[in-house]
């Protein structure tokens, strides 16, 4: 379709859920990867369900490189063989109240049952060395203020937040965000990421495909 002359062109479509109970693990994970695969049954299961077998579980989450090759699935939460703690009555993986607030493992394994891999960003490193353009999206961790309907609480939890680029633009899609926030080009990703990794508590998980993990390729050297 023809564009009108003098129209400004249509914005992107972007996909953002918003925050419900304590479920950004999963909003962070259908953030980032731009569409709902996955929901708070799905994130469940993952903590809870057993192995089909042992070489399909992978192990507790450290700061290496996990995954696999990327394959187009029709159901993921369906396809998913990563399982975490099968017999874990007070599991460790989420709330004891049953509202979400999944750790890094959930994450992890429900990326790498989709065939992706992640990779945690050495925090030491200069972010000139990181290769954006090999990294499909970022999830960070981080500190968040708390509240009680419109009150501010003096508490700070933590928070899975994802960034993501869409036609080029780089978006904050944190879940507590009304709608996302535009960062910019690379540069805009770069400072935003120094803002939050100067606070001291963040952490970064990068997003990307088997090859690029196996190829170390995410890193660059400047």
């Amino acid at each position: 379709m023809s564009q009108v002359p003098g129209a400004q062109p249509s914005p992107p479509s972007v996909y953002h859920e918003r925050q419900r109970l304590e479920l950004c693990a999963v909003h962070a994970l259908n953030n980032v990867l731009q569409q709902q695969l996955f929901s708070q049954e799905a994130a469940d299961e993952i903590c809870k369900s057993p192995c089909p077998s042992p070489s399909s579980c992978p192990p507790r989450a450290k700061r290496k490189n996990k995954g696999a090759t990327v394959q187009r699935r029709q159901d993921p939460e369906r396809q998913i063989v990563a399982r975490l703690a099968p017999d874990s009555r007070l599991n460790p993986h989420r709330s004891l109240l049953g509202t979400g607030n999944y750790d890094v493992n959930v994450i992890m394994a429900a990326l790498q049952g989709l065939g992706l891999a992640t990779v945690w960003w050495d925090r030491r490193r200069p972010l000139s060395q990181l290769a954006l353009s090999q990294v499909l999206g970022l999830i960070l961790n981080l500190p968040s203020p708390m509240s009680l309907g419109l009150l501010s609480l003096p508490l700070r939890r933590r928070h899975w937040v994802a960034l993501r680029q869409v036609d080029g633009v780089y978006y904050n899609l944190d879940s507590k965000l009304r709608a996302p926030e535009a960062l910019g080009d690379e540069d805009g990703v770069r400072a935003f990421l120094a803002a939050a990794l100067a606070q001291g508590l963040c952490e970064v998980l990068l997003v990307v495909t088997k090859e690029v993990e196996e190829k170390g390729c995410w890193l660059q050297t400047v």
